[in-house]
Order: C-alpha cells, then structure tokens, then sequence
C-alpha cells in the first residue's frame, strides 16, 4: 500500500519516502475529502435535509483558528494551488481562542492522488517557535514526521490565519462525516490563536463551506440530497483563497 501510494507522487514526495511510516497508521488515516461552496439558500435547504439522516456532534458550533505556517515566497500554498498529485501543509489549530493553558493542535496534513492524510500532536503555542528551530523532540511517530518536515521547508513562518464557525455531522451507521463552515474568514496581522476570532470574509457573499470526508463511497442518499440542491463538488480552499486575495491587492 505505502509503495504503491509512493509511486504516484511527483519528485516532491522524496520527503514522504524519507519518513519511516508506519503502514497501519497510513491505512487507518486515510480519506477522501470533497468540498462544495454553498449559497445562503443552499445552506438552509441542506441542513434541512439533513435532519433524517446524520447527528450533529456533541460540539454543536465551534469556532476554529488554523495558522498556516509557510516559507517567506509561499511555496507550500503556491504549491497546492498547481494541484499536484502530491501536496502537503503544516498548520497549528484551536477550537476557540487559545491561552496558555489551551491544547492546540500541530497537524500535518498531506494528500496523495486525491487521498488525505492527517496526523497531529497536542502542543502548546508558546513552543510552537522552538518546534520550528528543532529545539523540542520526541520519540513519537508523528513528532518525528513534522520534525523532518520542519527541517526540509526551511524558514517556516506564520503565513495566514483561517477561522471559521464549524458544525460537524456524522452517520451512526457509517465512517460518514461531514462538516458545515460557516462565515469562513482570514487575517495575515495578528498572526496567532490567542488574540481574537475576526477576520476579513473569505466568501464575498455570504455562504458556507461543505466538507464531505468519507473513506468508502458516498451513500446514494446524500448524493440525491446535492443533486437536488444543486450542489457541486469544487476545488475551494480556504487558505488558498485567502493567499488569492492578498496576491489582488
């Protein structure tokens, strides 16, 4: 499985080949991830339409910061916006505003011939500097992937700060989630988790993000659920867009 997935890459992936995966963990981490823009009517019908069917989480609505971490010319947002059949990304989240106390979450999230693959550590903020500067290690798996990461992009920096109000669903009987983002934004001042959740809109007119993550096929139910909604898959990304953004200015 690992080999076959590694002769897939572009000549990027020789950082992928490097790292000593463990193939159980590969298998179990796996997905596919669909995204769809919605409208503000399409949002109201969809959430309608999904009462039958899925749960909402016990978060409910969660407001979500991810800071991406990039080189100072952009390569890893350059990078994914060429869609290459391998890419790859670094980021530090919250789920609400972060303090000293906080868990944050580093991830490091790569994606392979249309597959994704997540991993993270719980870190705390404050050392998110001396994990850049390969000043704190462990033995962990995952630890050992971002420090080799780390190490190959030199001179990561904070790049954009994504936020958005999340409502998660899940099908009881399925290995289906599906995550709704709503009033997506971003900011490249202010460039950490603790400061505040404002952001200039990522979505001009209103709307929200869909994210469909599944590691088998899509039910039938909800494929008529998006086709009768006219709802079609799209290549969004929200860090991608924000760097847009900016690149208009």
């Amino acid at each position: 499985m690992e080999q076959n997935l590694v002769n897939k890459t572009t000549n990027d992936l020789s950082l992928f080949k490097s790292l000593p995966l463990n193939q159980n963990v590969i298998l179990t981490m796996n997905r596919v991830e669909m995204k769809y823009v919605l409208t503000d009517a399409q949002l109201c019908y969809l959430k309608s339409a999904l009462e039958s069917y899925m749960k909402i989480d016990q978060y409910g609505k969660t407001s979500i910061a991810s800071l991406y971490y990039d080189t100072p010319d952009y390569r890893l947002i350059r990078t994914s916006l060429e869609k290459p059949a391998y890419k790859e990304k670094v980021r530090l989240r919250s789920y609400g505003l972060a303090n000293e106390q906080s868990k944050v979450y580093l991830e490091l999230k790569r994606k392979v011939s249309g597959l994704v693959y997540k991993r993270r550590i719980a870190v705390k903020e404050k050392d998110m500097n001396a994990i850049l500067d390969g000043d704190l290690y462990n033995e962990e798996q995952i630890a050992k992937e971002i420090m080799y990461f780390t190490s190959y992009y030199k001179n990561l920096m904070p790049a954009f700060l994504i936020i958005y109000d999340r409502v998660a669903y899940f099908d009881p009987n399925s290995d289906l989630r599906l995550t709704i983002d709503e009033n997506p934004r971003y900011r490249t001042n202010e460039l950490n988790l603790h400061t505040s959740l404002d952001g200039k809109p990522l979505l001009e007119n209103g709307g929200a993000i869909l994210e469909i993550k599944v590691q088998g096929a899509m039910p039938l139910w909800l494929s008529k659920i998006l086709s009768n909604g006219d709802i079609y898959q799209s290549s969004f990304s929200k860090v991608g867009e924000a760097y847009k953004k900016e690149m208009q200015k």
